[in-house]
């Protein structure tokens, strides 16, 4: 748990706050991988919200459970043992400040690669050995399951647009090159926002600002706690249920272009406060660095023009951390219009 000292609390200032929203989304997309017709429900979620739930997907409960005990012991730590772990390089511990461009929030997180056991150097001054191995294993464990449902959401994706090959996503994430990575973030508890405001139930913090994932697509868990948003084509931010046994996909920019626009990616936040301690897990399937990202000739219609100039998957990730968490990036990237 991240406890304030007394001078914190002037840097609590930079963490924004706002007003929650009060509309609860009850219509996200429900995607069954045991259903024949799942391919179409991917991608009408894809085209309307950039957003669906994944149920059926074959990742048992034990493996869940396991990485978010290990995960609830690592926060858990003394924050000097944690500390040893950062900063982050982009990988690695962080509290607070998210990137190198100013943007804060309440939260601590670990990010690491996609395979584990290259933190391991980063990792092994917080844990003994014995910790450390229960803690390495079970992340390769839930990487490697929640993989498999990405490969499979890629290939109903292509199944769904009538894209040949069928790997032509799938093939972007399953390659030894895929520039993919982990995060465990946590929210923690905030009995300051009581202190601090006068009425602290109409108020929370932001945990994680607003902003699209730049990858391909994100596959999020969280324990059974509200706080995670997003934002609708109307403008509307709204707030998902939680679920702690479904996985949450999330659109990436990378998509969006892959689909010359015709999938977006969806814009989310996390509010955070007072009210229950919030664990995360996302993997972030991403293409090889050099991979060139492009619309899909298939999915540019004829008398069309791509929408998005070419760029290699190194140049997109440069440019998207050269910015601000609510920047648009993909803005640097799209064809001037044609009036």
């Amino acid at each position: 748990m991240v406890v304030l000292s007394p001078g914190a609390i002037d840097q609590f200032a930079l963490i924004k706050t706002c007003r929650p929203s009060g509309a609860v989304f009850d219509g996200v997309p429900v995607v069954d991988l045991l259903r024949p017709d799942a391919a179409t429900v991917v991608v009408r979620a894809c085209e309307e919200f950039g957003f669906f739930k994944v149920v059926n997907h074959g990742v048992s409960l034990e493996v869940i459970n396991r990485l978010e005990d290990e995960a609830v012991k690592f926060f858990g730590l003394p924050q000097s043992e944690k500390d040893k772990a950062g900063p982050p390089d982009p990988f690695g511990y962080g509290n607070k400040r998210i990137g190198w461009n100013g943007d804060v929030g309440w939260i601590e997180y670990l990010l690491l690669h996609s395979n584990s056991s290259e933190d391991d150097q980063k990792l092994s001054p917080s844990f003994s050995q014995g910790n450390q191995e229960f803690f390495r294993c079970a992340v390769e464990e839930y990487v490697r399951a929640v993989k498999e449902v990405a490969f499979r959401v890629a290939e109903l994706i292509a199944d769904g647009l009538e894209i040949e090959p069928r790997d032509v996503l799938s093939s972007m994430l399953r390659s030894e090159a895929s520039d993919s990575c982990f995060r465990l973030n946590h929210y923690p508890l905030c009995p300051e926002l009581q202190a601090l405001t006068p009425s602290p139930s109409s108020r929370n913090l932001i945990g994680f600002g607003e902003h699209t994932d730049p990858q391909i697509i994100s596959i999020l868990r969280s324990n059974n706690t509200s706080g995670f948003q997003i934002c609708l084509r109307d403008g509307a931010w709204v707030s998902v249920p939680p679920d702690h046994s479904s996985f949450f996909i999330n659109v990436g920019d990378s998509l969006q272009a892959l689909t010359n626009g015709r999938f977006w990616s969806v814009k989310h936040r996390v509010l955070a406060g007072h009210g229950k301690s919030r664990i995360s897990m996302i993997y972030f399937g991403g293409p090889a660095l050099d991979e060139k990202i492009a619309p899909l000739p298939s999915l540019v219609a004829e008398g069309e023009s791509s929408l998005y100039k070419e760029f290699t998957w190194s140049e997109y990730k440069r440019s998207a951390y050269k910015t601000r968490l609510a920047d648009y990036r993909l803005g640097l990237f799209e064809k001037p219009r044609v009036q």
